[in-house]
């Protein structure tokens, strides 16, 4: 099966989609020295691929990232094309295009009768089952997700995931094309959101139950959690800032993927910011508001009630973390790595979880456990075992 053996730089890759994402792995994959052609039926989108490629590439020329040679030589190696069958020369093709199942089941099909018998078919969906993706192909064998988080040129990771029926080979060979264009690599297995999609849940859906509670508000939640642990930005303007409607929809696709597990159950809240089309950012509305001139709400600075909300989102993601090693969907090392570098935490959560004690941990999931007797606060077994056994994750 598939194995690259020839120089990687000199393969030519396919792009499907020339929107955000599938722009950004087109300019990655031509920075790497790639010829790159990227498929798109939509001119518009071609256009403004095109228009934003080369004003991101000029900016990097002004910051003296990028020479002058060099930027004329990524823009000169992608070629956007319209007729899906100029792909067959190529090693590996890459779809980027909507969340679809049956979509992308189609687009894989029409592939398989254009390209080479080797050429790697790979999705860089962010939530659905690479298996299922594969299952409408001759040769599944060939089929593997890359997921790119987006902007893909400034993002470093990338997770692999293997379908149950992808090679070896394959899965190898992917490897060693993504770091070589310069990426973080991370191996996990094909469950529903993988890793960083899954484990992530628990920032949000912990963080808005806090706020439906009345515990707190919005401002008051992200304060909390940027202030006493660290991160860049709270949930709330996380979300505004990916897009409720993305979050929202890869929230319900985990939860249902997961047979309905209460720890991914989605929230009315978010639901309804999704139906009014209060999307964040992008919509100049979502948990926040962003019309001009709008004074931004502020935190209730309060030292014992910023503790307690750290402490309980800390808690749950450390608990997805945990489980997720537990069900060996990736080393220690690759989980901690794809939350730091994908998601951009400051901690790895399963190194965070030795320093803050796995019996402190393990302590604030049993109190929350008892106090609402729901099972989205069950501790993982793991956790519960590593406790009564005093170990730790990295010594």
């Amino acid at each position: 099966m598939t194995n690259i053996q020839h120089p990687i730089s000199n393969i030519q890759i396919g792009v499907i989609g020339a929107g955000a994402m599938g722009a950004g792995i087109a300019q990655v994959a031509a920075t790497a020295g790639h010829t790159v052609l990227v498929y798109d039926t939509n001119q518009t989108a071609i256009d403004k691929a095109k228009n934003n490629l080369w004003t991101t590439i000029k900016k990097q020329v002004e910051r003296q990232k990028l020479t002058k040679e060099n930027a004329k030589g990524i823009s000169a190696r992608i070629h956007y094309i319209s007729n899906l069958h100029d792909l067959k020369n190529c090693a590996a093709v890459i779809e980027a295009i909507v969340e679809n199942l049956e979509v992308k089941q189609k687009l894989f099909v029409e592939l398989e009768s254009i390209v080479s018998s080797d050429c790697i078919l790979a999705s860089n969906t962010s939530s659905l089952s690479i298996a299922s993706i594969a299952s409408a192909c001759k040769k599944s064998e060939r089929v593997i997700g890359i997921h790119f988080f987006n902007p893909a040129p400034i993002m470093p990771l990338v997770e692999i995931i293997p379908a149950i029926t992808t090679d070896e080979n394959v899965t190898q060979s992917v490897k060693k094309i993504i770091d070589a264009w310069g990426k973080i690599t991370v191996l996990t297995k094909d469950t529903p959101g993988f890793i960083v999609n899954r484990v992530a849940r628990s920032y949000y859906g912990e963080s808005i139950r806090i706020y439906e509670e009345g515990m707190a508000d919005f401002a008051t939640i992200d304060w909390a959690l940027k202030t006493y642990g660290g991160f860049k930005m709270g949930p709330f303007e996380l979300m505004d800032f990916i897009g409720n409607d993305i979050n929202f929809k890869v929230t319900e696709s985990v939860w249902e993927q997961f047979f309905y597990e209460p720890r991914f159950k989605p929230s009315l809240t978010q639901k309804r910011l999704y139906e009014a089309k209060l999307f964040g950012r992008k919509s100049g509305r979502g948990y926040y508001n962003y019309s001009e001139n709008t004074v931004m709400p502020s935190p209730k600075q309060d030292d014992m009630l910023g503790k307690i909300i750290f402490n309980r989102v800390i808690a749950m993601l450390i608990n997805e973390a945990v489980d997720s090693f537990y069900l060996q969907l990736a080393s220690i090392q690759d989980i901690d790595l794809a939350m730091t570098k994908g998601v951009n935490y400051p901690k790895g959560l399963l190194k965070w979880a030795d320093e803050l004690g796995l019996a402190n941990v393990l302590t604030i999931l049993e109190n929350l456990y008892a106090e609402y007797g729901e099972d989205r606060y069950r501790p993982c077994v793991l956790l519960k075992r590593m406790v009564k056994e005093k170990k730790f994750f990295y010594h």
